[in-house]
């Protein structure tokens, strides 16, 4: 069935809405990085041709609670292409839900409209969406900012984020050979290494007592915490690194105006909520003109990604609503052909 077809039954169909849980999302290879990979370029493809709309994510936050990982996030955006379509995550996150309740930091559910009638057509369980779609994010962005075949990664926080950046590199470039970790946790640490030795016995797992001494050893560096306090520092950073700031507030000040090239996914989502970018912009010291490229302008040709093996670069990625919504199109595509999920009547 073609995407023609399948948006033909859409419009014709009575009011109904498919319901994806984690387990159906798995059955159709929602638990590996490939189908991720292919939608947020596609995404990213979309960005830079402008076929898409996203307004600014509101950020719903409890005022009783100062911990900056404590809100919920509404993540709308409308995508074009071949088979457009419009949707919304809404994304949960509490930063003590592991430790008092032992359950997982964050939860989300995406809903998918129809682009005809705009009546939902999809439900889908979103957590393992959300966190390898950001890992996707940085594996597109590291094909084209990353030194060629690098062999030694950097994983700064050991939760369900870090663990699906580990996953990702490991499915996609066969390079890898060490993965370091840190996570002030060391009992994190522990069960990534038991993870990655079970799942990706070829690489190996490389424990520090510090994140400067696994940030100084890779060649790649992701930051997958929950701080609110800048401690990383240019000096840690080796020539020709890639780093993936996907937790925004881990990088100091210093290290935006240093490096070579700085990257977003869109400057829009980034110059805002008092980030670090944001704070920069309204210091005097960074601006749109200073930013090298969005990472949709890297990934269509616009603009140059890595041009030499010394170049320190930095995406700085805020979350796209539209990495959201591509992955999640790409899942619905692959129910509607396999009839997976339940179908619920509106009426």
């Amino acid at each position: 069935m073609n995407m023609i077809e399948t948006a033909r039954q859409r419009v014709n169909a009575p009011a109904r809405l498919r319901f994806l849980s984690r387990q159906d999302i798995v059955a159709l290879g929602g638990d590996r990085s490939q189908i991720y990979m292919d939608a947020v370029e596609e995404g990213f493809r979309l960005h830079a041709r402008g076929d898409y709309a996203q307004p600014l994510k509101p950020y719903l936050r409890n005022p009783n609670s100062g911990h900056i990982a404590d809100r919920i996030i509404a993540m709308p955006a409308w995508i074009g292409g071949d088979d457009p379509i419009s949707g919304l995550k809404w994304i949960g996150s509490k930063h003590d839900n592991p430790s008092l309740r032992f359950i997982d930091r964050a939860s989300a559910v995406i809903v998918l409209n129809d682009n005809e009638t705009n009546f939902p057509i999809a439900l889908l369980e979103a957590a393992r969406i959300s966190s390898l779609r950001t890992a996707a994010v940085t594996g597109v962005a590291a094909r084209h900012l990353a030194r060629p075949n690098f062999t030694d990664v950097a994983v700064i926080g050991c939760g369900p984020i870090g663990r699906t950046q580990v996953q990702m590199f490991c499915e996609q470039f066969p390079s890898v050979e060490r993965i370091h970790i840190f996570d002030r946790q060391p009992a994190a640490m522990t069960a990534v290494t038991d993870w990655l030795g079970d799942t990706f016995p070829s690489v190996q797992p490389v424990v520090h007592d510090n994140a400067r001494a696994a940030i100084g050893a890779a060649d790649v560096v992701v930051t997958a915490t929950v701080t609110d306090q800048p401690y990383l520092k240019f000096d840690w950073l080796r020539p020709g690194t890639f780093l993936s700031n996907i937790s925004i507030m881990d990088i100091e000040k210093e290290v935006f105006l240093k490096v070579n090239k700085v990257v977003v996914d869109d400057w829009d989502q980034c110059n805002r909520e008092k980030k670090i970018i944001n704070q920069l912009v309204e210091e005097g010291s960074f601006s749109r003109e200073k930013l090298h490229a969005e990472i949709g302008e890297i990934v269509t040709g616009i603009k140059a990604g890595r041009e030499n093996n010394q170049e320190i670069i930095m995406l700085n990625p805020m979350g796209m609503a539209i990495d959201d919504i591509v992955c999640a199109r790409a899942i619905l595509r692959r129910a509607e052909e396999a009839n997976a999920g339940i179908l619920v009547d509106l009426f």
